[in-house]
C-alpha cells in the first residue's frame, strides 16, 4: 500500500497555503521553475536524475487522516486548509527535460503549471529528489567518462541512508554504471545486481585456501576471488591454484592501485590466468579511475564517492514562481531580483544547439506572457529538450518504474555524445556550453 509522501515538505509551504486560501490568491494560475542557477563544484554539465522518482511520490501526495490529524493537532494550519488538503490531488501540468538528459545554469528543467495552491507545496518534494538525484548522477556521469569502456559498478549503500542508497544506485545506473550491489535498487528500478564476498568471508576461514575453495564451490570458478586479505602476491597464487587459469576474475581493495594492478597482471598472466579479470574497488573518484587508465584494470566499484556526488552532495536547484494570472485574468512574468539569486522570469522553452551534431549552446526562449512557445522553426540546428511529463495531473507512463529508468539510461548515453571534446575534463572550470537568453515575439 502506498505512503503518503505529502509530509515530505517545509512548514512554510503550507502557512502560505493557508494565506493564500485565506485572502483569495490561492486559485490564481501560475507557473512555477525547478532550475540551477550555477553548477556548484566547477562542474562542466550537470545530469537531469530523480524526475521518474518524482512523479511517483507526486501521485502519492495525498492528506490521509494520519497527515491531516498532525496538521491540525499541531495548529500547523487553519481547519479551513485542512479541510482544502483532504482532497488534495495536482491536476496541473508538468513539463521538463527528460531524465538523463544533461543540464546548465538556467536550464528549465522542470516547469509546473496550476494553481498556486496545487503547485507551491510540491516545492520541497520536487528539490529534495532532484537535487540529490541529480548531484549523483553527474558525479556518475563524469566517472563513466573517466572509465571509458570499462564497466562500473556502484557500492555505496553502506555509506548513505537506507533510502538515499537506493535513489543513489539508480542515478548512478542512469548516468553510465553497468551495476549496483543494493538488491532494492534491483528490485525496484531493474537494475543489474552483482556482488561476491567481502574480506570477513575470508577472515571466517581457517585458511584463505579454505576460503576460496567454499567460494568456488558455491559461485564457480567465474567468481571474483578478493586477494588482498593478506599478502596479495600469495593470494593471487592461491586463487589461481584453487581455481585454476579460467578464474572469472579477483578484487584489490587496497594499496597504491596503479602500482599493484600492474603487478597483479603480470603474475596472473606468468601463472598462465590472462583471462582473469581484474577489479579495484579502494576509494575511487573520477580522478581516481582517470589516474589508472593506463593501468591492466578491467573493472571499477565505487562507493562513497558515488553516493555522496564526488564532494558535490547537491545539484543547488531552487523552484521559483515565474509567471502568474494577474486579478485580471492577464498573465505576468515575475522574478526574484536578490543580488546574486536574480532568476528570470517568464513561461520558457528550450533547446540544445549544435554544429555538426556537437552541441554549441543551451538556448532559453522566454514568454512575455503565458503563450505556446512555439519557437522549433526559429531554431532548426537545435534540439527542444523539454517534453511532457504529467498533463491533468497524470504521469505518462514512460517515465515510471524500470522501463523509466531504462529509456532514461538510454537518452543519457545517448545526449553525452553531443558534448563538445573540453566537457568530458575533470578538471574545475565554467559550464562546457553558454545559456542564451532569448525574447519571444510570439
Amino acid at each position: 500500500m502506498a505512503t503518503s509522501t505529502a509530509l515530505l515538505t517545509d512548514r512554510y509551504e503550507l502557512t502560505m497555503l493557508d494565506a493564500a486560501l485565506r485572502d483569495g490568491t490561492a486559485s490564481r494560475r501560475c507557473v512555477f521553475e525547478l532550475f540551477g542557477r550555477r553548477l556548484p563544484g566547477g562542474r562542466r554539465f550537470g545530469v537531469v536524475a530523480g524526475t521518474g522518482r518524482l512523479l511517483t511520490e507526486i501521485a502519492d501526495f495525498r492528506f490521509d487522516e494520519a497527515e491531516l490529524a498532525y496538521l491540525r493537532d499541531n495548529d500547523i494550519v487553519s481547519p479551513e486548509t485542512v479541510g482544502y488538503l483532504e482532497g488534495y490531488r495536482f491536476t496541473g501540468r508538468i513539463s521538463g527535460y527528460r531524465e538523463g538528459e544533461l543540464y546548465f545554469p538556467g536550464s528549465p528543467i522542470l516547469t509546473i503549471e496550476g494553481t498556486f495552491a496545487e503547485a507551491v507545496i510540491l516545492e520541497t518534494l520536487a528539490l529534495s529528489i532532484l537535487n540529490h538525484d541529480s548531484a549523483v548522477a553527474t558525479a556518475a556521469a563524469r566517472m563513466s567518462i573517466a572509465a571509458g569502456d570499462r564497466p562500473l559498478a556502484e557500492m555505496g549503500s553502506r555509506r548513505a541512508a537506507e533510502r538515499s542508497a537506493v535513489a543513489a544506485a539508480r542515478a548512478a545506473y542512469i548516468a553510465g554504471f553497468s551495476a549496483t550491489s543494493n538488491l532494492e535498487a534491483g528490485r525496484s528500478w531493474g537494475i543489474p545486481t552483482m556482488g561476491t564476498a567481502a574480506h570477513a568471508w575470508t577472515l571466517l576461514h581457517d585458511t584463505e585456501e579454505d576460503a576460496f575453495r567454499s567460494q568456488i564451490e558455491a559461485l564457480g570458478t567465474g567468481t571474483t576471488l578478493l586477494v588482498d586479505t593478506y599478502d596479495i602476491r600469495q593470494g593471487v597464487e592461491t586463487a589461481v591454484r584453487v581455481a585454476g587459469t579460467g578464474l572469472g576474475g579477483v578484487r584489490l581493495d587496497s594499496g597504491d592501485l596503479p602500482t599493484v594492478a600492474a603487478s597483479v597482471r603480470q603474475q596472473l598472466d606468468e601463472l598462465g590466468a590472462t583471462s582473469t579479470r581484474i577489479t579495484v574497488t579502494s576509494d575511487l573518484d573520477e580522478f581516481a579511475i582517470a589516474a589508472l587508465a593506463a593501468s591492466p584494470v578491467d573493472a571499477y566499484g565505487v562507493g562513497t564517492s558515488v553516493v555522496t556526488g564526488s564532494g558535490t552532495p547537491t545539484a543547488g536547484m531552487v523552484y521559483k514562481l515565474v509567471a502568474r494570472q494577474g486579478s485580471d485574468g492577464g498573465w505576468v512574468p515575475v522574478a526574484k531580483a536578490s543580488t546574486s539569486k536574480a532568476s528570470v522570469g517568464g513561461r520558457k522553452a528550450a533547446f540544445r544547439r549544435r554544429l555538426d551534431g556537437v552541441a554549441t549552446a543551451e538556448v532559453v526562449t522566454v514568454a512575455d506572457g503565458y503563450e505556446e512557445l512555439d519557437t522549433a522553426s526559429a531554431h532548426p540546428d537545435a534540439r527542444p529538450l523539454q517534453t511532457v511529463l504529467v498533463d491533468h495531473g497524470e504521469a505518462d507512463a514512460a517515465h515510471l518504474g524500470a522501463e523509466g529508468v531504462t529509456a532514461a539510461r538510454a537518452h543519457h548515453l545517448r545526449v553525452r555524445e553531443e558534448l563538445p571534446v573540453m566537457a568530458l575534463a575533470l578538471s574545475r572550470a565554467d559550464p562546457a556550453l553558454p545559456t542564451v537568453y532569448e525574447v519571444s515575439d510570439a
